[in-house]
């Protein structure tokens, strides 16, 4: 079986980037238009935003995806990384895949001088969480959102 491969987005990515992101927004029972698809996936690797997103691979097979934010922030002089999206198809969860995606943004944090790296996830992701307790603490904090139209 060939090893697990994570790298940066690219371009060429589309196609295997696309139904992972689809799988992502059905687990979490969002739909977005598909121009959101398109905007999402330019700024991921079109090089102009402080976004990015890494893929796993095991052969020609795409297992995972990770979208990342890099933004300022009001405690520390540096930037912070949102780990914004995780996603691995059923069969790979549990494998090591998450948590070889999220080292990976870690890495590409720390080489951006980043003070540190968060995400957040639903409540009932019971299995995500499982990883998450492992890789990183929980921060306490309770996520409230604003509807703007």
């Amino acid at each position: 079986m060939p090893d697990i491969i994570i790298r940066p987005l690219t371009a060429a990515d589309r196609g295997a980037w696309t139904p992972l992101w689809h799988g992502y927004l059905t687990f979490y029972k969002a739909t977005l238009p598909p121009e959101i698809d398109e905007i999402t996936f330019g700024r991921l690797t079109g090089g102009q935003e402080p976004m990015g997103g890494f893929i796993a691979l095991q052969g020609d097979k795409a297992l995972g995806i990770t979208n990342w934010v890099i933004h300022r922030t009001t405690w520390s002089e540096k930037p912070i990384c949102y780990l914004q999206d995780l996603f691995t198809v059923p069969e790979a969860r549990g494998t090591g895949v998450g948590r070889k995606l999220i080292e990976a943004v870690n890495r590409m944090a720390r080489e951006k001088n980043c003070f540190r790296v968060y995400w957040q996830t639903h409540e009932s992701n019971l299995q995500g969480q499982a990883l998450y307790d492992k890789v990183a603490d929980k921060s306490g904090f309770i996520v409230y959102r604003q509807p703007l139209g």
